[in-house]
């Protein structure tokens, strides 16, 4: 049995009707797909490998040596970041971690809507503007987790491509509520700075105590489980613990001191980080939306690739983008002095397979033939 590793695969029902549609081709069943690890398992001694191959790339697959796979996973993991990692949320692995994100969020919205109360009650903008950050802790994990369970929608008539990029919706929205209230309280802040009031030092210090409690449980919470998600909820929960340490520090200070200027500036430093932390979310995100190339891909690099490529003759019209900022898609024109059709089927399959070392997995290949190399690449 031969393992390989799937790239292009959308949905479960999907991999189905591919496998029933590869198993034409073999013979007792020698095709399995399994979806949750874009893994296809074949028993070349019982299938007709040409075939199969034909129906994937028909279908938009790519098909991948399993350990070369990693290989180029692990070199593109040292060579980017993916996007929509708002306050490190991905995808819901499995319903256990599902539970527990859905506790954590219920807390930090419960506490959030605590928060400003008080931060009113206390005449606390630091307070306030710890308020904005849990809130969008909260809006993260929560529609992240309902934006997810969208973009694992096969693709329609509506959405051809698939649903991934309601992946992202979570994301902008909170970032866009995240940066308006951050400017809301440093509008508000800079005055206060400017002209401190009162506020109620032993309030801040009490809710302090129980915010700490609160985003403290939800980070050991967090440290307890084994998946990407949870280990970077927990991060970002330690951050909401730091930043109440700030405010208890603050209302400690106050009690001996009528140092009321530090609570604006505590506020102005809160804002300020998480203007600093959302804002390359926010502008990357737009750059998908865009159709942008992504950042860490080289057009020209990706050119250069495929004109190496024996039969290729010139490239044109090289236009690539990013699905959800994990998968990326691509369309272009080559020129080739190529006429025998299996040949150029060959240079089109070297392409996608050169293509696939970039994390493009969707290729629209346009082949102009140019047998008197008119075309040809200076």
């Amino acid at each position: 049995m031969t393992e390989y590793k799937l790239h292009g695969l959308h949905c479960n029902n999907c991999s189905i009707n591919l496998e029933k549609k590869l198993n034409k081709f073999t013979s007792n069943s020698a095709v399995k797909i399994d979806f949750e690890n874009n893994k296809l398992t074949l028993n070349e001694t019982d299938a007709a490998i040409e075939q199969i191959k034909k129906v994937l790339e028909f279908e938009k697959i790519t098909m991948s040596d399993m350990d070369a796979d990693n290989e180029n996973t692990h070199k593109s993991k040292e060579g980017h970041s993916h996007q929509g990692h708002h306050h490190g949320i991905e995808s819901i692995m499995n319903q256990e971690t599902s539970k527990k994100m859905m506790f954590v969020f219920s807390l930090n919205l419960f506490f959030s809507a605590i928060e400003f109360v008080f931060g009113f009650l206390f005449n606390s903008i630091a307070i306030m503007t710890d308020a904005i950050h849990d809130l969008g802790d909260a809006l993260s994990i929560g529609l992240a987790s309902y934006f997810e369970r969208i973009s694992t929608k096969e693709a329609d008539d509506q959405y051809s491509f698939g649903h991934q990029r309601f992946s992202l919706l979570g994301a902008l929205v909170t970032s866009v509520i995240l940066l308006g209230g951050s400017m809301v309280v440093l509008f508000n802040a800079v005055p206060r700075l400017l002209n401190p009031e009162p506020v109620n030092h032993e309030g801040m210090f009490w809710l302090s105590i129980a915010a700490i409690v609160a985003n403290g449980f939800s980070a050991w919470l967090m440290s307890r489980g084994e998946s990407n998600n949870e280990s970077l909820i927990n991060l970002h929960m330690m951050e909401d613990v730091l930043g109440w340490v700030g405010v208890l520090l603050v209302s400690v200070v106050l009690n001996f001191t009528d140092w009321y200027f530090l609570d604006p500036l505590l506020s102005i430093a809160i804002a300020g980080f998480i203007v600093y932390k959302t804002w390359p979310l926010f502008r990357e995100t737009i750059e998908i939306f865009l159709d942008a190339t992504p950042k860490h891909l080289s057009q020209k690099k990706i050119k250069e690739t495929i004109l190496s490529i024996e039969g290729v003759t010139n490239v044109s019209h090289l236009h690539v983008w990013s699905v959800d900022g994990k998968e990326h898609a691509m369309t272009m024109t080559i020129s080739t002095a190529v006429s025998d059709m299996h040949e150029i089927e060959s240079i089109k399959k070297k392409v996608r397979k050169a293509l696939s070392n970039y994390a493009i997995h969707h290729s629209t290949i346009e082949i102009v033939y140019d047998p008197e190399n008119i075309l040809t690449e200076d």
